[in-house]
């Protein structure tokens, strides 16, 4: 038992040891119109910064890079999918992206602008390394941008002016926007991981407390059997009402501003009543000795949803967190509170409604295995 307990928690460890990102997914915006340049004709500087990051992101080993490229045509494109969640962050080339580089070898030069967005709400430790990197990108164009320059100035005579001289430092100026923005309202990025772990406690209470309370009593019949389940199914909607209007407003209380609270603590409740018929029907088959599934289950999610899928290694990512219904309830709580999104059918909230109605069948069925006392007595005779 030891031993198996060691094995169990310490696969829940494993992840967060040395978490290794691979085809974490970045896009990039080139909207640069190009210029004409004398004896070289139309030069077009994104579409060359734009392969040449596609070209070192691919790893001549053959194996999965850390950073997957997308390209998209516009702006638009980019922002929906940094909304959608399908991106960590965004490179955005400008139209006059070529015209002001030019500009850097003539008498009146204009830095030219790259622009990093940032998407802080989809996952704090993935739109990190996303940020990172799309900086460091940045500054080596500026380190080649800035060796050329010099090459051609030495190349004419060694001469510039002092305009073209202050640019030498950084060519190239870079913009950084942070979109669905995790630092306002005193909430940082880990706030819906913070608030699944009483919700997911209160639920195995809850559910544990009246089942144990309804095996203590004795039905004569079926129907009575029946009618105590669905005693149990409204129990558990006045349970999850408490503990999903009360975090709320708990969390509100010690410093939390939640801006969305009657949506917040409606969908809590929603989770928590999914969470609470989820658990019930396990037990309406297995008996009390059905919690520890649930006890590693909360073991198995604090540390993986603390982690961008990208990070995790692929039994995890494919065959643990698609099975963890904790992560519906935190990417809920993304969409309310970084992406500005209000309480309606979206995914989150659909699958957790299904997962209700889907236990709730569970414990009708169990009602199938009842007998009573007096037929459990004809049996055994």
């Amino acid at each position: 038992m030891v031993l198996v307990v060691v094995l169990i928690f310490g696969l829940t460890l494993i992840p967060s040891v040395q978490p290794t990102p691979k085809n974490l997914p970045i896009v990039v915006v080139n909207l640069d119109q190009g210029v004409d340049i004398p004896k070289q004709g139309k030069v077009n500087m994104g579409n060359s910064i734009a392969d040449m990051i596609q070209k070192t992101a691919t790893p001549s080993s053959g194996e999965e890079p850390a950073v997957k490229f997308f390209r998209v045509k516009s702006y638009q494109d980019a922002n929906k999918g940094l909304a959608n969640r399908d991106y960590y962050a965004a490179l955005v080339i400008p139209q006059d992206f070529s015209r002001k580089q030019a500009s850097l070898r003539g008498p009146e030069p204009v830095s030219p602008e790259i622009e990093i967005v940032v998407n802080q709400g989809i996952n704090t430790a993935g739109s990190t390394m996303a940020g990172t990197v799309l900086n460091g990108i940045v500054d080596q164009i500026n380190t080649n941008v800035r060796t050329q320059l010099l090459a051609e100035f030495e190349a004419k005579g060694g001469t510039m002016t002092t305009k073209q001289a202050a640019f030498m430092v950084s060519p190239i100026t870079k913009k950084v926007t942070n979109v669905n923005e995790t630092g306002r309202n005193s909430m940082n990025g880990n706030a819906p991981i913070s608030l699944f772990q009483p919700l997911w406690m209160a639920s195995i209470a809850g559910a544990s407390i009246i089942f144990m309370t309804l095996s203590k009593i004795s039905f004569t019949s079926r129907k009575e059997k029946f009618i105590a389940l669905m005693a149990q199914v409204l129990m558990g909607a006045v349970i999850a009402l408490v503990a999903g209007f009360g975090l709320t407003w708990m969390a509100n209380a010690i410093g939390v501003h939640i801006a969305q609270f009657g949506d917040t603590a409606l969908f809590l409740s929603l989770a928590c009543y999914s969470f609470f018929l989820m658990i019930s029907a396990v037990l309406s088959w297995t008996g009390i000795k059905g919690i520890p599934i649930f006890v590693i289950l909360l073991f198995f999610g604090a540390p993986l949803l603390a982690m961008a899928p990208e990070f995790m290694p692929p039994f995890y990512r494919d065959w643990i967190l698609p099975w963890l219904p904790i992560r519906f309830l935190v990417e809920g709580l993304r969409d309310l509170f970084f992406f500005g999104k209000n309480l309606s059918w979206t995914h989150p909230t659909t699958v957790l409604a299904w997962i209700a109605v889907g236990s709730i069948a569970v414990i009708v069925a169990s009602v199938i295995k009842f007998r009573s006392n007096q037929e459990a007595k004809s049996h055994a005779v």
